[in-house]
């Protein structure tokens, strides 16, 4: 199946995301900058715009700063489940997912379905059933909680800005 346009080339970016994320996971050891770098010289497809690059490494280096936070989010959805146990193209699927729903405002549900597009790619028919329900769930604990995304607290500043330059 070939996709394009903003959605084919987003994808890509989070496919590469999460070979670095599997990168990361394996050595233990690599410094976010160091991953990025040694992805795109060694791994990474030359002919990907640099728009995508740069999205593929913000997630790649947020993911890795906010992962104890992501972690914990997993972990309070993953019962039974703990996320050293899950395989590691599982565990990182998530983590880029709950990446994005925590500090992107990309819709959640294009997230969830990305990062199930991923898995039917990456992983097994049963791991796209286990993302799922546990995206599903964090999905309506955030919107039940309305945890605010980056770009609800900007304009939420924005309009205090304004308000107070009447």
């Amino acid at each position: 199946m070939k996709t394009s346009g903003i959605m084919g080339t987003r994808r890509k970016a989070r496919e590469c995301a999460l070979q670095m994320l599997f990168a990361a996971d394996v050595a233990k050891t690599l410094e976010a900058s160091v991953l990025t770098g040694n992805y795109w010289m060694e791994l990474g497809e030359p002919t990907l715009d640099e728009a995508t690059r740069e999205f593929s490494n913000q997630l790649t280096v947020g993911s890795l700063r906010e992962g104890e936070k992501i972690d914990e989010t997993i972990r309070t959805r993953a019962e039974h489940w703990r996320i050293e146990r899950m395989a590691i193209v599982d565990r990182n699927v998530l983590r880029l997912a709950v990446y994005e729903f925590l500090f992107t405002d990309t819709p959640h549900t294009v997230i969830i379905n990305e990062a199930l597009e991923i898995a039917r790619r990456f992983s097994t028919f049963e791991a796209t059933q286990f993302i799922n329900g546990i995206l599903d769930a964090i999905k309506h604990d955030l919107e039940k909680n309305h945890v605010e995304t980056p770009a609800e607290i900007k304009e939420e500043s924005n309009e205090k800005t304004h308000a107070s330059s009447r």
